[in-house]
Order: structure tokens, then C-alpha cells, then sequence
């Protein structure tokens, strides 16, 4: 045999083999990242509450990502609160991801989506036909929510008027446009695990908690994040980098960086008015968020203000800049966060 056949015979070896590693590799990505879902028995048998589902729908603020832009895609108010036509966008450093259509409208809303369908949704991130859903929605949250409180949510999302609006499609770069990758991502962050109340804390703080971690997703927009995208654990509640544009949004963990000088009444009554202890308001995005904590009963006010009191305190996660540094962001972000107490909610759901 030649040296040249012999090279050639080589060669086409290594093609194969590489062909093969290709192969393999392919068919461990599918495996690995085949949507895992919520199966239909383990629903509860359980009758609809939608006064509950209002409730639950104020809580987590739902209105305020998912109702039409009074103008431009950016902006903080929004037409009606109950026409969930989405068409918010968010510009993240994986780019331009557009809040959709949750109303009831059957072709371009969520009309035709069952209540498994919307609980795969909530609590896994698998959109109807195994589609993985971009964690812009944050379901890492939402996932620690009851059955009960996301059935009786499906139900009154149902009593909304249907608008006919199609959302255009997010604008990612690569590889963050591969869908199907989510799913590696939700092998890290995505357990589907309902909220276990804690047994060394009181009835009130383990609510509080539910309500935080839950349908309110605090966390999601108060604590840092990796290059991944996902809560670095140790640092919750420690402030985070405005998603949206300059500035940061506030540590509320009780520490000295946070608002460990802040009484529970303080943190309550911020909730219930907007106003602060230094006589400061509430501003930018947090300003909807109290709206909607003001709707709440007081008793889940402060239920939160208890949970919030009883977080290990934290320095702050995203270091303080000077004064003039400050000034320069102020001027050049979109305003919605800021030192104010401002907090920053990104797109809250995603098809």
C-alpha cells in the first residue's frame, strides 16, 4: 500500500469518527434536553377560586409586563390592565427579548392553552408542544407555586377580554436563539418543586415567604445574577445590575447596605403608601409594584415585611459607585431604576 492510500484510509477514518462523535453528541443533547412536564394525574381535583386567581393575578403583578405599552414598547404604563396584549420589550445583553399575548384570544393570546398546559408553563417552562420557554418569564419563581393558587390564576386569566395582537418575535443573538438549549439551562435551575413552608419559622414569615418567592418573584429582579443567567443563591435579595439600563436595584436584605435600619412596620407601610422611612416615594417600576402590594390584605403585607426581616444580611452585591459616576448613569439610563428604592421587573412571561 502507498503512503498516500494509507493517508487517504486515515483520513477518511477520522471523518468517521468524527461524524460519529457528531452523532453522539446530537442524541446526548436531545436526551438531556427533552421537556420534562407535569403529568396530567398529578393535578388536584380541585374547583376553580378566580376571586383567589384575581388575587393572585395582583401579586405577581401580571398587568404590568403583559398589558399593551400605553406607547412606546418601554414604557411603565400601560393602556388597560386587563387587556394582556403584551408588546413590552426588555433589551438584555442577550438581546431583545418582547413580552406576549396572555389574554384569552384563541390565535394569538393563550386561548387555547389547557390548565396542564399553563401549569407546564409556570412550573416547568414547556410551553404546549414541548416548547422551552425563555426564563425572561421567570418560572424559576413561579414554579414554587401552588397548584391551586396557578389553577384558580388560569381561571380568572379566562374571565379577561381576548385581544386579537400578535407580538413580534424576540431578537436574539447566537447561540442564545436555540430554543431547545433552555433545557440544559433548566437542568440547573428548573426543579418544578412547590413551596415548602419552613418548620423553625413562624406561620407568618413561611407566608411572606410564599408570596416573595412565589408569585411576587422578588428575587428575579433584587439579586444578582451569573453569566448564565441565573440567581447566584448566596447573594438573594442583595441588589442586582438594572437589566433595562444604568443603575442598580436595591439590596433589601437587612443589612446596613440594605434596609437593615428599616423596622417591619417601615417595610409594610412602604408597601401599603409608597413612602419610605426618609420620606422618600417609590419610583420607576417599583411604583406598580406597590400599587399592587397595596391591594393586598395586611395581613400579607406584613407577612412580606416579616419574611424580609428574617433574610440573613447582606453587602450589597453590586458595588457603589461615586457620586459623579452616579450622576453620569442617572442620566444616561432609562430611568427606571435607580437608588430610590426602585425595582426593575423584567419581562415576566414568555411563549
Amino acid at each position: 500500500m502507498t503512503t498516500g492510500a494509507h493517508e487517504g484510509k486515515v483520513r477518511i477514518a477520522w471523518w468517521w469518527a468524527l461524524f460519529a462523535l457528531a452523532i453522539a453528541g446530537a442524541i446526548v443533547f436531545y436526551l438531556l434536553t427533552m421537556p420534562r412536564t407535569v403529568p396530567a394525574a398529578e393535578l388536584p381535583q380541585y374547583t376553580p377560586n378566580v376571586a383567589n386567581g384575581e388575587y393572585v393575578f395582583t401579586a405577581g403583578g401580571c398587568s404590568e409586563c403583559h398589558a399593551e405599552p400605553l406607547a412606546k414598547c418601554k414604557d411603565t404604563k400601560v393602556k388597560d390592565r386587563q387587556h394582556l396584549s403584551g408588546g413590552r420589550c426588555l433589551k438584555t445583553d442577550f438581546g431583545v427579548f418582547h413580552v406576549p399575548n396572555i389574554s384569552p384570544d384563541k390565535e394569538t393570546g393563550i386561548g387555547n392553552w389547557s390548565t396542564l398546559d399553563f401549569v407546564n408553563a409556570m412550573k416547568r417552562g414547556i410551553g404546549p408542544g414541548g416548547v422551552h420557554l425563555y426564563p425572561a418569564f421567570p418560572y424559576t419563581s413561579y414554579q414554587r407555586m401552588t397548584y391551586e393558587d396557578l389553577i384558580d390564576l388560569k381561571a380568572y386569566l379566562d374571565t379577561l377580554p381576548g385581544v386579537k395582537h400578535t407580538v413580534p418575535p424576540h431578537e436574539l443573538t447566537f447561540p442564545y436563539n436555540i430554543r431547545r438549549a433552555i433545557g440544559l439551562w433548566q437542568l440547573l435551575y428548573v426543579n418544578g418543586k412547590t413551596f415548602a413552608p419552613d418548620p423553625k419559622q413562624s406561620a407568618e414569615i413561611n407566608r411572606g415567604a410564599y408570596l416573595v418567592d412565589g408569585p411576587g418573584h422578588c428575587s428575579e429582579c433584587h439579586s444578582p445574577r451569573n453569566s448564565l443567567g441565573g440567581i447566584i443563591q448566596s447573594e438573594a435579595f442583595a441588589g442586582a445590575r438594572n437589566p433595562e439600563g444604568k443603575g442598580k436595584i436595591p439590596n433589601i436584605t437587612p443589612s446596613k447596605d440594605g434596609i437593615g435600619d428599616w423596622s417591619a412596620e417601615d417595610i409594610a407601610y412602604l408597601l401599603e403608601t409608597g413612602n419610605m422611612p426618609d420620606f422618600d416615594v417609590v419610583g420607576g417600576l417599583m411604583a406598580s409594584v406597590q400599587e399592587n402590594m397595596a391591594k393586598l390584605k395586611p395581613e400579607d403585607r406584613t407577612a412580606i415585611a416579616a419574611f424580609l426581616k428574617s433574610l440573613p444580611p447582606l453587602p450589597d452585591a453590586v458595588p457603589m459607585k461615586n457620586k459623579a459616576t452616579d450622576k453620569g448613569d442617572e442620566e444616561e439610563g432609562d430611568g427606571d431604576g435607580s437608588s430610590d428604592g426602585a425595582s426593575q421587573q423584567p419581562d415576566t412571561s414568555e411563549k
